[in-house]
């Protein structure tokens, strides 16, 4: 019988993984409070969309289960620079301000698609001031969802898709 998998068990990383469903217009700013004073770290955001061919969801809970998907391709990486960059507010507290921007992916989507589903994953980095810098990441995935205003279409026939070949 096959399992339920989490976007943590799916994309094989630690426990600082959230998965969660938006439209591509939505943004969002997040408050970390690292609880102690932050003088010296560095922090750094980025994200990548990637495609997986299929996506079931849960009927109870509407949580997505990635048992049966495959990465196919992905969308080139961004740097998040400027105003969106993560914001230290105070330094004593260990106070950031974390912006997930608005269009991150800009390509088509399938309305309630559950084939070619693009994901989003947007990555916060930090390093403190050790040394060896000790060097942590937070990762979100965020299930694009079609919205008005976004092109009716299959991601993976967008010019920018390159599609995951294996070597063999």
């Amino acid at each position: 019988m096959a399992g339920i998998l989490d976007f943590q068990q799916y994309i094989g990383g630690p426990d600082q993984i959230k998965a969660e469903q938006i439209f591509p217009s939505s943004q969002q700013t997040l408050l970390y409070n690292f609880g102690t004073n932050i003088a010296g770290w560095t922090f750094s955001a980025d994200y990548q969309t990637i495609v997986v061919d299929q996506v079931a969801f849960n009927r109870s809970t509407g949580k997505p289960n990635f048992s049966d998907s495959k990465v196919i391709g992905s969308f080139p990486k961004a740097e998040i620079t400027g105003n969106l960059a993560p914001n230290v507010t105070n330094t004593t507290t260990g106070n950031v301000l974390v912006t997930l921007p608005a269009n991150m992916y800009t390509g088509p989507i399938i309305p309630d698609a559950r084939a070619n589903v693009p994901i989003t994953v947007f990555a916060l980095t930090w390093s403190d001031a050790g040394t060896p810098a000790q060097i942590n990441t937070h990762r979100w995935a965020l299930i694009q969802s079609w919205e008005p205003d976004v092109t009716i279409a299959d991601p993976t026939a967008n010019a920018n898709f390159t599609a995951l070949t294996l070597g063999a």
